[in-house]
């Protein structure tokens, strides 16, 4: 059972990087507005399809249904937006490493919020985080992005962060097929609801490779997404997190085949992504130590 969790946390993180890369390729001829619909309407399909295929709906709570609706509307409306948004400014790898910092964002409410202790693992990987992010903000300014920018992953990762406690409370009276399933589908109702208050209806068509690049985005991290949930059922958090946190790795090497000509990897925005993986390894393996 533990090698298959590190496989599929591992497939899992693969095909989180695959997403980023088919959403870099899709932005270059629609905007993130439709590339973030389309991903819902893929993750609301193929999460309720699951739901009838694991045994059908059971019995939620209302406090189960609540908390998930509540991550729905922070962690997928506004935490998977800014991803979009994030990938099409700053550029897939920068993003990807970036909002691999929400793991840190969830210890750190799990610090105010419930109490747990700061421990030499955490402030160990915190610094080498600084140390990494300083290097893709200061890289970014050879790649074209501008330092404020760095601004929106790191808010996509707070929201990331914040979710992770909302859905561990909602797990608690949901089971996680279901759950998600509200998640997903909230996020599309008040997703579609602003673009049609706003008048743009045009961000929910699209055609072309776009379409295809936006679809195979939303099947690659959902797939993410529910290969996560799996490693998590059959080993510790400790363990699935670190390995699932490699993704910006894989981003690195898809890159560095699939975006030639489209991004620049400097030697300060790759030693930049390994520095916080590895000190999100550290905070999230180490910490409980």
């Amino acid at each position: 059972m533990p090698r298959t969790a590190h496989a599929l946390a591992l497939v899992s993180a693969l095909c989180s990087a695959g997403a980023t890369i088919f959403i870099r390729h899709g932005l270059r001829g629609r905007g993130p507005y439709t590339g973030f619909w389309i991903n819902l309407v893929v993750g609301t399909v193929g999460l309720w399809a699951a739901v009838l295929l694991t045994g059908g709906f059971g019995r939620p709570s209302a406090a189960g249904v609540a908390f998930f609706v509540l991550a729905g509307l922070i962690g997928t409306v506004a935490g998977r937006l800014l991803r979009f948004v994030s990938i099409d400014k700053v550029g897939a790898s920068v993003a990807a490493s970036l909002i691999n910092l929400h793991p840190l964002v969830a210890t750190g409410v799990a610090i105010l919020l419930l109490g747990e202790r700061v421990t030499a693992p955490i402030l160990g990987g915190t610094v080498v985080i600084v140390v990494g992010t300083t290097l893709l903000s200061v890289g970014g300014q050879r790649t074209g992005f501008r330092r404020w920018q760095i601004a929106l992953p790191l808010l996509s990762a707070t929201c990331f962060g914040v979710v992770a406690v909302l859905r561990k409370l909602g797990l608690n009276e949901t089971g996680a097929v279901l759950g998600s399933a509200i998640n997903v589908t909230t996020a599309l109702v008040a997703f579609s609801g602003f673009l049609l208050a706003s008048g743009d209806r045009r961000a929910m068509a699209c055609r072309g490779r776009s379409l295809a690049y936006f679809v195979a985005a939303g099947v690659a991290e959902n797939s993410a997404v529910f290969l996560n949930v799996v490693a998590l059922s059959l080993s510790t958090v400790s363990v699935v997190a670190p390995l699932y946190g490699t993704a910006p790795i894989f981003v690195l090497f898809l890159s560095f085949f699939f975006l030639r000509g489209v991004e620049t990897l400097s030697p300060r925005l790759i030693l930049g992504t390994l520095l916080i993986v590895l000190g999100v390894y550290l905070i999230t393996a180490l910490s409980g130590r």
